[in-house]
């Protein structure tokens, strides 16, 4: 049975989009300034850190390998469009 064959598994695509004002105000999308490796940002699935900075996905932005702290050897991957990071100190 498929993921689409029950429309209860079905995943909502804003369900998997971060917001602006989710929980962070004042930071920015990836796609303003890109993280560092190492870097803390927020993702759909929480607070997660930066793993690699790989090629371009398919709006543009670059994909993103990402670890989250409680499951660190579980990478997974985001688009920069789609990841909040703090802005730039001045």
């Amino acid at each position: 049975m498929g993921l689409h064959a029950n429309s209860a598994n079905r995943l909502n695509r804003d369900d998997l989009r971060v917001a602006e004002s989710m929980e962070r105000p004042g930071w920015i999308r990836a796609t303003e300034r890109l993280p560092a490796v190492g870097e803390n940002i927020m993702c759909a699935e929480g607070l997660a850190q930066v793993v690699r900075l790989l090629g371009k996905t398919g709006d543009g932005s670059r994909l993103l390998e990402l670890a989250l702290p409680d499951r660190p050897r579980q990478p997974f991957f985001a688009a920069a469009s789609n990841v909040l990071v703090p802005p730039r100190e001045p």
